[in-house]
């Protein structure tokens, strides 16, 4: 071998090593990052860029799962080499103005024009203006929210921070002028927005004003931080102005309003790029860190929501808001048992709100905790009496308990209440309709029930379930197979609903295809499933010795009209 060969033959190796040692690092962290495990994505792509430290493709990625975490301080260094590296990325940018803000370095944001794309022409022009605000220059930042205004679909964005830095030293008449000349409402179009304005209202005496607005935005609606904020309204207590008290508030409300306003808009993949980097500028911003949280839960990393939601302080309003989410998070992450704890509790410190009862009800009939799930729901009900009265939901949720604890007369009642809020609703008339007819009690009543679910829901595969069932239950077997094979296409796998085409279509003396939906139903069944109404037991006595047999163990009619 020459030695040009045998060079060659080196390099091809060293080349070879190299690929394999970045390809496990870089393969686990695409697959977690697919699935927006972000804390394994950050950790891989780390990895694989300390092996490839020029790959501009694992810079990016490596910055995207730091700042998904929250964490610019160890973003900022791959930001600035990827930029440095002549790379275009909004990320990137978007990590380095972050940096600057948290360095309090606001001349380098004041008037920024930023080099190639930046992050975009909405955060750019108010991360300018609000830089501009930081090194003293208010006129000119205000010229800067103005121009912003002119830029089509900007206005709101514009307007609402121009009024958010005035307020901010304390021109709060200024700031008022301009919510009261927004024609179009798109100042104050948020929750948000709403609640600033009532306290730069507080601050200029015009506590009547506030009341007004509160009562006009919210129609009545209270939580805990209404609730307060109004009794000290009628208290005559002037509300301090605490939206955006300074300059690092305002920047990070930037980050705060697109993150919301992407929310609608883009994935929360993304929008959580932007609600993390709120939370980082301003660590108290309780609606960037629910936000956040929301994020977390709608891609699936419900343990990283239970550790954003817990950040909320006990003494804050939205406290009660953050452990119902915790608690959500927690049940969704198959921790019943603990999601019940956390609601226990809330209901110790916040049993007054209808809304705690109500999820803490939820979640003890999802644990068939039926009787205890009825206590909850009652006091829900009677908390709700006094600020409208309940949905239909919590009516129908209690009925539901009653219903599976076996207190039928109650359960019925509560039915029929949920319908008179809410005439019609197809899973009341439903679940009502088909308890009557597993009752055999009323049935034409029962039929005419599910008929109307049906048409206020035609492709719903449970209701057209029902419609069957109630048919074969009448003995109008013929009439019953159409729906419940129709029921079966739209519910395959269900094992209920297979079962009871069998029954159909023994009924009609189909009786080879009863056995095959048997089969396919005793194949679904997930007997571990403590929440299911398959029996699987009565399926393999059918498929022994057929329905009629069965029907004359249980000591139940013949196969035949069924008796009102």
């Amino acid at each position: 071998m020459t030695t040009a060969a045998a060079i060659a033959v080196v390099s091809a190796l060293a080349v070879s090593a190299h690929a394999q040692s970045i390809a496990g690092p870089y393969l686990a962290a695409r697959s977690a990052a697919l699935q927006s495990d972000f804390e394994q994505a950050a950790s891989y792509f780390t990895q694989a860029l300390a092996r490839d430290p020029g790959n501009v493709q694992l810079m990016e990625s490596a910055v995207v799962s730091q700042l998904a975490m929250g964490r610019i301080e160890r973003a900022a260094p791959i930001a600035t080499a990827l930029v440095s590296s002549g790379q275009q990325s909004q990320i990137a940018e978007l990590v380095l103005t972050a940096k600057s803000i948290l360095d309090e370095d606001y001349q380098a944001l004041a008037g920024k024009i930023p080099q190639g794309e930046g992050i975009g022409p909405l955060v750019d022009g108010l991360v300018g203006a609000w830089g501009l605000m930081g090194v003293g220059k208010v006129s000119e930042a205000l010229a800067g929210f103005d121009k912003l205004a002119e830029r089509p679909g900007l206005l709101g964005f514009a307007l609402y921070h121009k009024a958010m830095a005035l307020a901010s030293v304390g021109d709060y008449e200024g700031a008022e002028q301009i919510f009261a000349s927004d024609g179009t409402g798109s100042v104050v179009q948020t929750r948000r927005g709403v609640l600033a304005r009532v306290e730069i209202l507080s601050q200029l005496n015009r506590d009547g004003e506030a009341l007004e607005l509160l009562q006009r935005m919210f129609s009545g609606a209270t939580d805990p931080e209404i609730d307060l904020i109004v009794a000290a309204l009628n208290d005559d207590e002037p509300l301090p102005f605490k939206h955006v008290a300074s300059v690092q508030d305002g920047f990070a409300e930037v980050f705060y309003s697109v993150a919301a306003a992407l929310r609608s808009e883009a994935g929360p993949e993304y929008t959580i790029l932007y609600a993390q980097v709120a939370r980082a500028l301003r660590p108290g911003h309780v609606d960037a860190l629910l936000l956040t949280a929301e994020l977390f839960e709608t891609l699936g990393q419900h343990d990283e929501a239970i550790v954003v939601y817990k950040g909320v302080p006990s003494d804050h309003p939205a406290y009660h808001a953050a452990e119902l989410g915790r608690s959500a998070a927690m049940r969704r992450s198959g921790k019943p048992e603990a999601a019940i704890e956390v609601l226990e509790q809330l209901a110790r410190t916040h049993g007054q709100l209808a809304s705690v009862q109500s999820a803490l009800g939820d979640a003890l009939r999802q644990e068939d905790r039926f009787a205890d799930a009825v206590v909850a729901y009652d006091r829900a009900v009677a908390l709700a009496e006094d600020s409208g009265g309940p949905s239909w939901f919590l009516l129908y949720a209690r009925a539901i308990s009653n219903e599976r604890q076996g207190n039928w007369e109650a359960a019925e009642a509560g039915f029929r209440a949920a319908l008179e809020v809410n005439p019609g609703q197809p899973q009341v008339l439903n679940y009502l309709g088909y308890s009557l007819v597993e009752k055999t009690e009323k049935l034409d009543e029962a039929l005419g029930l599910i008929e109307q679910a049906v048409a206020a829901s035609p492709d719903s595969g449970y209701i057209i379930d029902s419609l069957g069932w109630a048919l074969y239950r009448l003995g109008r077997y013929d009439e019953a197979v159409p729906h419940m094979e129709r029921a079966v296409e739209l519910m395959a796998v269900d094992p209920v609903v297979n079962d009871h085409l069998g029954d159909v279509y023994w009924a009609v003396g189909r009786k080879r295809e009863a056995e095959f939906q048997w089969a396919r139903a005793l194949s679904f069944v997930d007997e571990d499933d403590p929440l299911s109404e398959a029996k699987p037991d009565r399926i393999r006595r059918k498929l022994e010795i057929g329905l009629d047999a069965v029907l004359e163990e249980e000591g139940a009619a013949p196969l035949e009209v069924a008796q009102d």
